[in-house]
């Protein structure tokens, strides 16, 4: 098993053990397919990101990851945030304004607050909360537990149509009750952060436009399984516990192949 563990060749993504990818496309990956998920939720509603209005919480690499995406597919972000506060732009984050936070970022230090200096548009923790800045889709990328039940509330009666995990156990068990009661989508994060996952499993051996159609293909083929696996269970429409039972009955059928019981 150790020889296994080991030996590059008996690794499915054909990265060696203690090399790690460090590769742009699989610090990116977990960002891109929280979006192509969500473009996939969309699309079974005959609906597209295009023209969405996006909140983002976080402004990490994985919240800065989404916010390109969104641009690719012509929705439009709005916010970026962290322990200090929250920014806004009104019309919308476009590539320009994406490469100067970027840029803020990525001194050691920085505050995502620093931004307004560099924008004319730009408003800092205004609203009080940004719960209260209307959008279209949420997509939580910041702390655990970011999205209680009051948030959850807030962002359906300002119209927001889903909420999208970007990071891990973001949003709280009330609030997925609050969302499964009023009918907004949810995408958890054991199903929308399969990218970097999907990305490992194709090797260091595609970059580029190459790798980014094929993760997107592969988040179809997930969104496809967990939507089809949570109708066999009757729990229609609920993503996490399509996502759960999926992810047990794979394990389960391993562990049977190598005989447990």
């Amino acid at each position: 098993g150790q020889y296994k563990r080991m030996n590059v060749r008996a690794w499915s993504s054909g990265v060696p053990f203690l090399w790690g990818c460090q590769s742009e496309s699989f610090f990116q990956a977990p960002g891109y397919g929280a979006v192509h998920f969500a473009n996939e939720m969309l699309k079974d509603r005959n609906d597209s990101l295009d023209g969405k209005r996006c909140l983002i919480l976080g402004s990490g690499k994985v919240a800065r990851s989404v916010a390109k995406k969104l641009l690719e597919y012509g929705a439009i972000p709005l916010t970026f945030s962290d322990p200090s506060g929250y920014v806004y732009e009104p019309d919308g984050i476009d590539e320009g304004k994406l490469s100067t936070i970027s840029s803020i970022l990525s001194e050691r230090g920085a505050n995502v607050g620093r931004y307004v200096i560099a924008s004319t548009t730009a408003q800092f923790n205004e609203p009080d909360s940004i719960f209260d800045i209307p959008c279209d889709l949420c997509f939580p990328c910041a702390a655990m537990y970011d999205v209680d039940e009051d948030a959850a509330n807030k962002l359906i009666d300002n119209g927001c149509l889903g909420i999208i995990d970007g990071g891990r156990s973001v949003v709280t068990l009330d609030a997925r009750k609050v969302l499964r009661k009023r009918g907004v989508m949810y995408a958890p994060h054991i199903a929308s952060l399969t990218g970097s996952s999907i990305i490992n499993g194709l090797g260091i051996n595609v970059a580029g436009k190459e790798t980014d159609e094929l993760l997107a293909t592969e988040i179809a083929r997930v969104y496809k399984e967990i939507k089809s696996t949570a109708r066999e269970f009757n729990t229609r429409g609920d993503l996490h516990a399509g996502a759960t039972i999926a992810g047990f009955i794979r394990v389960a059928n391993q562990m049977t192949s190598h005989g447990a019981v």
